[in-house]
């Protein structure tokens, strides 16, 4: 079912924005990936003498998707804390599910009461109902961004995987947010430059009227859209199956499958239509070692659904947050006319703490590919 992703390295998901918890279950990752585990116990059920653990590699990037972090994300405040209930043993994984859980603590369901009959515009309630036949209007439910949280969770551990086999790293920044552009080399950024600043953009002069144009939305009760670049450096050639299990293909449905995206780029992206062929093909050249490259990058790190060994360049477009306080028109499930506007607690722009998301979907794709050409060609990768 569409709760599940991947193939060897494989993530399911579960839980609700104002449920009782969330989590993960992480099926396929490697025995022996050492993590920084530290002894704790869950808030509830303390005399449980089982111990549980936390992982300071999983916090670390669920710390900077996390909700409250700054004054332009939604000031919902959630610790996220990953206990992990399985999978893991003396400070290693075992090889079997590992199970990751995080309770919710700050839910507001009585804000919602009032959508409970109503279709918000721009929300996926419309399409749950006429899909179900039922539709968790608190928060949004399984259409809510903090769904996010177990595909961050697992996206930590496939990122270990992936440096320590591979040397990869994934860098993701906010590249543009309405229509505040930034132009920096995604080559150059660092995970500092895009850290920097409440936007995580590597700009900083781009990155204050980023902010800028998000706190006035904010303040009209409106939203903004951005888009979210990403670089991974490091890249083996080699990954990738042909035509239908793609790397860019598995790339795009993993992107695209993040709540509130519209649109994912690689390489030039929707600029080929306005290129020639002279002009977008890369040429080969040789290091002279004998060792065969590109000389240039416009596919973006794919050639054929295959990784080239360039870095991957790759673009998430995100839409503008769908609640907002400005009035709109809708109407009630008996199809009455009403004027709606927007309460609760939400991002006026999605794309900072998108960042840590499209990081970790990049890395669930790298990791599981990484296994599969490994199980079909064994260490035949350059």
């Amino acid at each position: 079912m569409g709760d599940i992703f991947g193939s060897l390295f494989r993530v399911i998901t579960w839980g609700e924005s104002h449920g009782p918890a969330i989590g993960a279950v992480i099926e396929g990752c490697p025995p022996l990936v050492p993590l920084n585990l530290k002894l704790s116990e869950l808030p509830v059920g303390k005399d449980n003498k089982t111990p549980v653990f936390t992982c300071e590699e999983i916090q670390k990037e669920l710390d900077r998707r996390r909700p409250g972090q700054s004054g332009i994300v939604t000031p919902r405040k959630e610790s996220d804390i990953a206990y992990i209930l399985s999978g893991v043993f003396e400070g290693k994984t075992t090889g079997t599910p590992i199970s990751v859980l995080c309770w919710n603590s700050d839910v507001k369901p009585e804000d919602y009461e009032k959508f409970k009959d109503v279709d918000r515009p721009g929300h996926a309630g419309f399409a749950y109902r006429n899909k179900y036949g039922i539709y968790d209007y608190r928060g949004g439910g399984r259409a809510s961004y903090r769904e996010t949280w177990g595909r961050v969770a697992a996206g930590a551990i496939a990122k270990k995987i992936l440096k320590a086999h591979l040397g990869v790293e994934i860098l993701a920044y906010v590249s543009q947010v309405a229509s505040v552009r930034s132009n920096v080399d995604p080559g150059q950024v660092s995970w500092q430059s895009i850290e920097s600043n409440a936007v995580r953009c590597p700009d900083p002069e781009a990155a204050k009227k980023m902010e800028a144009v998000i706190n006035k939305a904010s303040e009209e009760g409106d939203s903004v859209g951005g888009i979210v670049c990403a670089v991974v450096r490091n890249m083996p050639a080699g990954l990738g199956e042909p035509v239908f299990d793609k790397l860019d293909a598995d790339l795009f449905k993993a992107l695209k499958s993040i709540h509130a995206t519209k649109a994912v780029e690689i390489g030039e992206g929707l600029n080929v239509p306005e290129l020639k062929g002279s002009e977008h093909n890369d040429t080969f050249a040789s290091d002279g070692s004998g060792k065969i490259h590109p000389a240039s990058n416009k596919a973006g790190g794919v050639l054929g659904g295959i990784s080239t060994g360039e870095n991957l360049i790759l673009r998430v477009a995100f839409k503008p947050t769908a609640t907002i306080k400005k009035s709109q028109s809708t109407v009630t499930q008996e199809g009455k006319p009403i004027t709606l506007e927007g309460t609760g607690r939400h991002d006026p722009c999605l794309a900072p703490r998108a960042v840590p998301t499209v990081e970790a979907m990049i890395a669930l794709v790298l990791v599981d590919h990484h296994l599969r050409h490994r199980a079909q060609c064994g260490d035949v990768i350059k």
